[in-house]
């Protein structure tokens, strides 16, 4: 039988270029792989499984004779074009939030809810949130072992998840305010060196912490925010879950990190955790805080799993554990698991 032809719909793009970094790693099950953007690269060539391969621009005509695409595009592009997909039989894996929420569409992370794909009426199957992701890997082993009640989150997010323009963002105003040791010790001072030069961000971010990621939502909340909450609920099959998130934008350029706050249905301890952590798929251990070992995102980038650590029994509760994770959001976080899936979905056609 012959291998599935792969469309990468956004391949010019940041998780785009690392989609084809992982079809290039990964075992080969593709025949064709097809790369489409705008019409601006139209004609561009990338670097995939050691051949170049020539942009193609987005068309309707362009999915003709596609098996599975990938797609990262903006949310109302994908909106637009998973329809125009779909109706030439392509199975689409959408890396944005458009679909992640719609009930006859998969919300799906292999190690955790596989078989959530098996029922993709729309012909969509969709990628989580970049930070859900790194959470979710770690939470779901302990949900299934001690059973998951509530989550109180606290997220240090990295520039990469504005998109580019957020990394260069970022290193732009580190070179404002290199060498000025004066800066960040009064008041203004720093908003002073950077300027206008905000980026996608509402506030400087070097120097800083900005207690915001996301588009505003209801009652305060942002986006973001939103996200932790709905996707854990679906992604865990977990309705009524509790949570209670805050998303804070750090001068990280990769790796987004997350303090939890999780109270189970039946007494945990860190010991216990640990076990269930240390043999959980897609999941590294570190925690040694006496040596100084604890996830940290400038170990965790370039890697696919969550690290997590700093496990311990909350203080005041014996169903409750703090911990701490931090995965590449750029990987795990957006384009391995939308590789991971379109892989399951090609074993499919064996």
């Amino acid at each position: 039988m012959a291998q599935p032809t792969l469309a990468v719909v956004g391949a010019t793009g940041s998780v785009g270029t690392v989609m084809l970094e992982l079809l290039s790693s990964r075992r080969n099950v593709w025949g064709e792989i097809r790369l489409l953007a705008s019409a601006r690269s139209d004609g561009k060539q990338l670097s995939c499984r050691g051949e170049q391969l020539t942009v193609r621009e987005l068309t309707p005509e362009a999915f003709d004779g596609v098996d599975i695409a990938l797609f990262d595009l903006p949310d109302a592009v994908s909106r637009e074009w998973a329809p125009v997909a779909t109706a030439r039989g392509v199975t689409v894996v959408d890396n944005s939030a458009a679909f992640r929420m719609e009930p006859d569409v998969p919300l799906v992370v292999p190690e955790v809810n596989q078989e959530a794909m098996r029922e993709r009426p729309r012909g969509i199957v969709a990628n989580a949130n970049c930070t859900v992701m790194a959470m979710i890997m770690a939470i779901a082993p302990l949900h299934r072992e001690y059973g998951l009640r509530e989550l109180v989150l606290a997220s240090y997010q990295a520039a990469s998840g504005a998109g580019q323009i957020g990394v260069d963002t970022l290193h732009d105003q580190l070179s404002k305010v290199a060498g000025d040791r004066l800066l960040g010790s009064r008041p203004g001072n720093v908003r002073q060196a950077i300027g206008d030069d905000l980026g996608p961000f509402t506030a400087p971010l070097a120097l800083n912490v900005v207690p915001w990621s996301g588009e505003i939502a209801p009652l305060g909340w942002s986006s973001e925010e939103l996200k932790l909450r709905n996707e854990s609920r679906k992604i865990l099959g977990i309705a009524a879950l509790k949570v209670s998130a805050t998303c804070v934008r750090v001068p990280v350029v990769t790796g987004h990190s997350i303090a939890v706050h999780a109270v189970f249905g039946s007494e945990v301890d860190a010991d216990g955790a640990r076990q269930v952590l240390r043999n959980a798929p897609g999941v590294i251990l570190v925690d040694d805080p006496e040596s100084g070992e604890f996830p940290m995102p400038i170990d965790a980038v370039g890697t696919d799993p969550s690290w997590v650590g700093r496990i311990r029994r909350a203080m005041d509760d014996p169903r409750a554990l703090d911990l701490f994770i931090t995965g590449d959001n750029m990987r795990k976080g957006a384009a391995l698991n939308t590789v991971q899936i379109a892989e399951l979905l090609a074993a499919e056609s064996r």
